[in-house]
């Protein structure tokens, strides 16, 4: 199981003429964000509880579309203590109608890195495009039999009977969503390591319960030698930082996603640490500033080649 250095692989890979792997360090742990790809949504499903108007003026200034917007996909390959953590794993290859998604398992080996090496999953929730990637069979039958699959336990539960009420999706989405987690459990459930609250996974990577995206969501806080980032899956997307309270069509729990979101990023923008977000653009490597008035403002790092 060869460690290949993130920001140099052995690997010859493929020559992009867009990059789809960012590399970083967290005090003395290595951190690779790839790009699973792009997929489709209708605007409004950022804004749910938000005027017609104002979402328009939003996209508008942000020179989004009004008709469909590309939703990025970011997961993380994390190595630390010996031990190599994959954080989510895209969207997968199942799914047609979303054809530049479902990038990971290439991009691994793109970049050198060998599904064997990988000793643990961290999976933020169960939504198909961070589980998705880890039912291809191409990748599937590479990870090794020890795989450890971490993931809250509220997370599980709530998948046995998910309750799709109080969010607002296209309509065919909740019925793919609830055979794609339910296919996941069935195949890994002999692998998961359910946690309570939170859980260290790895020497100072810890993945932590937050709730309201799903009952079960969770984030990754790295912390190292004084430096500090964290993955914060789905409580953050690109319209999250000047309109925090703005409800998403996924949000299981609307209002407690609103509070989540703005209790992070007052923790971010006061602790100048540095955030990834699974629908951010790509690499998503931000700092949070205050803009006040329960605002904040999306500071991306400038690329260290």
């Amino acid at each position: 199981m060869t460690q290949v250095d993130f920001a140099r692989p052995d690997a010859a890979g493929i020559d992009e003429p867009v990059p789809s792997r960012y590399a970083l360090k967290v005090g003395d742990i290595d951190v690779l964000v790839i790009s699973d790809g792009v997929l489709p949504i209708p605007p409004a499903t950022l804004a749910t509880n938000a005027p017609a108007a104002e979402l328009k003026a939003w996209l508008g200034d942000m020179y989004l579309p009004l008709e469909s917007i590309n939703w990025p996909l970011n997961v993380a390959v994390v190595r630390s203590g010996g031990r190599t953590v994959l954080v989510d794993s895209g969207l997968g290859t199942e799914f047609p109608g979303f054809p530049r998604a479902g990038q990971l398992a290439a991009r691994l080996d793109a970049a050198g890195i060998d599904p064997a090496s990988v000793t643990d999953v961290v999976l933020t929730h169960l939504h198909m495009d961070h589980i998705g990637g880890l039912l291809v069979e191409g990748l599937r039958g590479r990870l090794r039999t020890d795989l450890r699959v971490h993931l809250a336990a509220a997370e599980a539960e709530f998948w046995a009977a998910p309750d799709f009420s109080r969010t607002d999706m296209p309509a065919p989405v909740p019925d793919v969503l609830r055979r794609t987690a339910s296919r996941f459990l069935d195949v890994y459930r002999g692998q998961l390591w359910p946690f309570e609250k939170e859980y260290e996974v790895a020497p100072g990577v810890v993945i932590r319960r937050t709730g309201g995206h799903t009952p079960g969501h969770s984030i990754i806080r790295l912390e190292s030698g004084g430096d500090r980032l964290t993955f914060a899956g789905d409580a953050v997307f690109q319209c999250g930082f000047d309109k925090p309270d703005w409800h998403n069509g996924f949000d299981h729990e609307p209002e407690e996603s609103a509070r989540i979101r703005v209790r992070l990023l007052t923790e971010m923008a006061a602790t100048g640490e540095q955030l990834v977000a699974t629908h951010l653009p790509f690499p998503s490597v931000c700092h949070v500033a205050d803009a006040g008035s329960g605002t904040f403002r999306f500071v991306p790092v400038v690329w260290d080649y």
